[in-house]
């Protein structure tokens, strides 16, 4: 990997960006680049029968652990939204874009990191599209690099069944740190789970711990690399 670069993590709920790309994240940081998270959603409103009935006491705390887990990581800065939790396809699309374009505009990153296409959750699909459609390869855009990532309980519950499944072909060593990773996902503690949830501590280390067998490390985290130019 190499150093001195900007690199914008796209998420869209609290939590995403730990379950994606969490030990690569910190890795990134400790070899010298700078990293910056942005979370589009607001998170967990879904889960009442009405968003505005959401604890907003649970949302303010859900968002001070997105603040801490980034000075976890050590990201340069951390930016959120309030987009509606599992509710962006009633957004216009173009709204989103102009969220990313704005990041885009104001971060200039070499490297970008966002869901995959494929994912069971809708947020993370509408995410993909308008990332892709911000980073356009337009004439002056700063974006060398383009990967998207899994969020277990997401990416493999869509059974591959959607846009041709998750199909990574780059794997970031994670195995010195896969701690942080853990670490920042236990900061999430409302959105942790037992064991065999997908979330759960075990289930994350059995999943760093397979894609580690494919390429021969330890740990390792899993992207699909949408664009590269070298």
């Amino acid at each position: 990997m190499r150093k001195n670069n900007k690199v914008l993590v796209i998420a869209a709920h609290p939590d995403d960006e730990v379950l994606g790309c969490g030990g690569t994240m910190a890795r990134l940081v400790k070899e010298g680049n700078d990293v910056f998270i942005a979370i589009l959603g607001e998170g967990i409103t879904s889960r009442y029968d009405a968003r505005e009935l959401a604890d907003k006491s649970l949302l303010a705390e859900l968002h001070d652990h997105s603040r801490k887990v980034a000075e976890l990581i050590g990201a340069k800065d951390l930016f959120t939204y309030d987009l509606p939790d599992n509710r962006f396809d009633t957004l216009p699309l173009l709204e989103i874009v102009k969220i990313v374009e704005n990041l885009i505009d104001d971060i200039q990153p070499d490297i970008v990191y966002t869901h995959h296409n494929g994912d069971l959750n809708i947020d993370h699909e509408v995410v993909f599209r308008a990332t892709m459609t911000a980073v356009r390869p337009l004439s002056g855009c700063s974006v060398r690099e383009l990967y998207s990532f899994e969020v277990p309980s997401s990416t493999e519950w869509s059974f591959q069944h959607y846009h041709g499944g998750f199909r990574p072909n780059v794997f970031v060593n994670i195995t010195d740190t896969i701690d942080a990773k853990i670490n920042a996902m236990k900061t999430y503690g409302g959105e942790s789970r037992s064991f065999p949830h997908p979330r759960s501590t075990d289930a994350l280390m059995s999943i760093a711990r397979r894609w580690g067998s494919v390429v021969g490390v330890e740990y390792a985290e899993a992207m699909e690399l949408i664009r590269l130019v070298y």
